[in-house]
């Protein structure tokens, strides 16, 4: 698991933010054990106890389930998932939006070149696989 730290946001959020970047890309399924606090901790380089409070967060959110002595698996409840999802599009969406407001562009050139831009995006991302 390879997660870039950086110095703002603290290092627990950081790790439920990369589970859920997983989770939304589907390299997480439902139902897939994640690693032990102990080994994630060990793997990223962090202080277990920041671990512990990431896999603690993510349980009250419901990313994440653990039953008994059984490892940790990221949860089967579709709608969870489907939140998450919208989720990091709308704070991608919001980040976006504020950037482009100061230019006061309309929406429909926005949009089309937004579509544009996307369909270029996919074009390479599909030629790099070939």
């Amino acid at each position: 698991m390879d997660v870039k730290f950086n110095n703002r946001d603290p290092v627990y959020v950081q790790v439920i933010r990369h589970f859920k970047e997983q989770i939304a890309k589907g390299f997480f399924a439902p139902g897939h054990v994640i690693p032990s606090r102990r080994e994630l901790a060990n793997q990223l380089k962090i202080n277990p106890n920041t671990v512990q409070r990431a896999y603690k967060e993510m349980e009250e959110q419901k990313l994440i389930y653990t039953e008994g002595n059984m490892p940790s698996c990221i949860t089967k409840d579709e709608a969870v998932l489907k939140s998450v999802r919208e989720e990091l599009i709308t704070e991608a969406v919001q980040v976006f939006i504020s950037s482009i407001k100061s230019i006061n562009a309309p929406l429909p050139e926005i949009m089309e070149l937004v579509q544009k831009k996307y369909e270029e995006a996919e074009q390479r991302d599909w030629s790099k696989k070939c």
